[in-house]
């Protein structure tokens, strides 16, 4: 099937800011100017698209926010019903931009988790499309056209910064490094403490499923990634960091005064590690931020 995008291309910039702060070389792709204000859309349009092209009259999600967005605004694009579950714990931010996007918003449970199961239950009930926000082939496909962006600039970085909530990101930027044997290139994950389900499975050496998830960076707060990331875990040179609420929120902070730009709390967890200057990230020629965006 042939795709006509319901994404922008970003630019990929030089940060002069984060490469003084870390002393190496630091570029940032700026997935906050998509047209949903984060890097959803890219994945999330693409399946939308899919489902589409198979007839199917409705879409169903689930979301912690910026996912439910995402499929608001390319159903508003294809003229195909929204409905998204979110939890209880999702900003109002999310459900006016949802609803401005001409979707209904239903809230259930109190984590992502239970909205997710509500959705699901009402795809067996009516003729429509299941709009995950992190887990399907499509979607981390459509995620790894910003590694097509990169390349074409002749950017190869020596690593790659991404945050990780459900881990679709990270699949795509992955995925996007396969298409090019980008084999060489060091992974760092970034969670919040209170939501680190994949700096845990690493630990475990298997997929762990959190409790409870307890952080500010809601958009995050998946209580297991998806089994694909774990997966390449095993074939890829990973590194999952972990910062604190107040690291992530100050690195907004900071990106916002350097760059004259906003982001979540997401989005700020994959800049913390930069701004807290840590030796990992240092040692490298180059690193690449995926600046994920976010309207939480």
């Amino acid at each position: 099937m042939s795709w006509y995008p319901l994404h922008d291309v970003t630019p990929t910039i030089h940060s002069l800011a984060l490469s003084q702060q870390l002393g190496t070389r630091v570029w940032l792709k700026m997935e906050c100017y998509q047209p949903v204000h984060s890097f959803k859309i890219r994945g999330i349009g693409r399946l939308c698209q899919y489902y589409q092209s198979k007839g199917k009259s409705q879409f169903i999600a689930s979301s912690g926010g910026n996912a439910g967005i995402a499929v608001a605004y390319a159903g508003n694009k294809l003229n195909i019903p929204v409905t998204v579950y979110i939890p209880k714990t999702s900003k109002q931010v999310y459900v006016d931009a949802i609803a401005n996007h001409g979707a209904k918003v239903v809230v259930k449970g109190d984590v992502w988790d239970d909205a997710n199961q509500a959705a699901i239950e009402h795809c067996k009930q009516d003729d429509c499309a299941y709009i995950p926000p992190f887990d399907h082939p499509i979607i981390w496909s459509g995620h790894s056209t910003m590694v097509d962006e990169i390349a074409a600039k002749n950017i190869k970085p020596e690593a790659v910064v991404v945050a990780v909530g459900g881990g679709g990101l990270a699949c795509g930027v992955i995925k996007g490094f396969d298409n090019y044997g980008w084999s060489d290139i060091k992974i760092y994950t970034v969670e919040t403490k209170g939501a680190a389900s994949f700096a845990k499975s690493i630990e475990a050496d298997k997929l762990i499923t959190l409790d409870t998830i307890d952080t500010i960076a809601t958009s995050l707060g998946a209580k297991q990634v998806t089994h694909q990331l774990f997966r390449y875990s095993k074939a890829h040179n990973m590194e999952a960091l972990q910062v604190s609420d107040e690291q992530a929120l100050d690195a907004c902070q900071q990106f916002a005064k350097d760059h004259h730009t906003l982001v979540e709390a997401s989005c700020g967890a994959a800049l913390a590690p930069l701004y807290q200057q840590h030796k990992s990230l240092a040692q490298h020629k180059s690193v690449l931020v995926i600046v994920c965006g976010g309207v939480g």
